[in-house]
């Protein structure tokens, strides 16, 4: 979500009303309410203008107002309080309102990257990976961004190595952060973990930091290493992805971005975008490929990965599929 987007969308839900805000946020993901409280939330007033500029394709009673005002705090509130229950409504305000509660994994689900980085950094590596492994790729890949390398690499490796999580191992960490899983305990260990999870995370690294922790895990295992590669998507591997989704991604993805990512990709890759687009946007595309002077591989890298989140989120969400090797044929 853009940053725009955020703020069309904050000043919605404060015109919308408590209830019916509070049934928008219940699908919404933690970093979506994340983003969207904090914008409500350091918003007190918006002029009656752009209020009907958001509001311009809902027929809804708002033209009556000269502004909206709300006493924003309060507000947040009791509509993330409704949406999503007093547990996770007290841990989400703690970072939008500056309340303090904290109640284990579920909660950390709910925290900017920093305060579990800080939160966990000095418990056993073991420990940290089992954590890891509960969170959102990319909230995990923002967490390992906040460790040493050292920590780092250790705990991606133990992510890799780790096959599941036995219960009682469950409930002492229950014991640490307060509350860790709610549900069902059974017998067996629960799936969580392995060459996969290691992967998935691995994708949302930055690059410098993605080769120093593939480099560790050579030297500890090379066939492992080898096979969290296989599993890793990169970008190149849009190439696989069929002509509707790759329309989709378009959608999504801003030109001077894509221009950039492709600047580090072959023709083929190229052509897989150009095809996609209509004619006249192919051939402007193009010429801004070719007018483009040098780029930075960094900064190449950096677009790609971007873009690679994208995709990511969108095959999350079900709208693009991605090939895969083996057996998986879905995401």
């Amino acid at each position: 979500m853009s940053d725009a987007g955020i703020e069309k969308g904050a000043i919605l839900m404060l015109a919308l009303g408590e209830d019916e805000a509070a049934e928008v946020m219940k699908y919404l993901g933690p970093r979506e309410v994340q983003k969207l409280g904090a914008a409500m939330s350091g918003m007190k007033g918006v002029a009656n203008t752009r209020l009907e500029e958001v509001l311009e394709d809902f027929r809804t009673e708002t033209e009556q107002a000269s502004a909206l005002g709300v006493d924003s705090d309060e507000y947040i509130r009791q509509v993330l309080t409704k949406a999503l229950g007093d547990d996770k409504a007290a841990s989400l305000l703690n970072r939008i309102l500056g309340t303090r509660d904290s109640s284990g994994i579920e909660s950390l689900k709910w925290m900017d990257a920093q305060s579990v980085a800080e939160l966990i950094r000095n418990e056993h590596p073991q420990i940290i990976a089992t954590i890891l492994v509960h969170l959102e790729r990319y909230h995990a890949c923002e967490v390992l961004d906040h460790f040493s390398e050292r920590l780092r690499n250790d705990v991606v490796l133990r992510i890799a190595t780790l096959d599941g999580v036995q219960p009682s191992a469950l409930r002492e960490l229950n014991e640490v952060l307060t509350k860790l899983l709610s549900g069902n305990e059974s017998i067996k260990k629960k799936p969580m973990g392995g060459v996969r999870a290691a992967a998935e995370i691995l994708n949302f690294l930055s690059s410098e930091t993605e080769q120093s922790v593939l480099s560790n895990l050579k030297n500890y295992d090379a066939d492992m290493a080898q096979k969290i590669m296989d599993e890793m998507f990169v970008f190149d591997n849009i190439l696989d992805i069929e002509d509707r989704g790759i329309q989709i991604l378009l959608r999504e993805v801003q030109s001077e971005a894509l221009i950039i990512a492709l600047k580090g990709a072959g023709q083929d890759l190229r052509e897989k975008f150009f095809k996609n687009m209509s004619s006249r946007a192919a051939e402007m595309m193009r010429e801004d490929l070719e007018s483009k002077g040098p780029v930075r591989l960094s900064e190449v890298e950096a677009q790609q990965k971007e873009i690679l989140q994208v995709v990511r989120r969108l095959a999350d969400e079900g709208q693009i599929i991605l090939g895969a090797k083996g057996e998986d044929a879905y995401v």
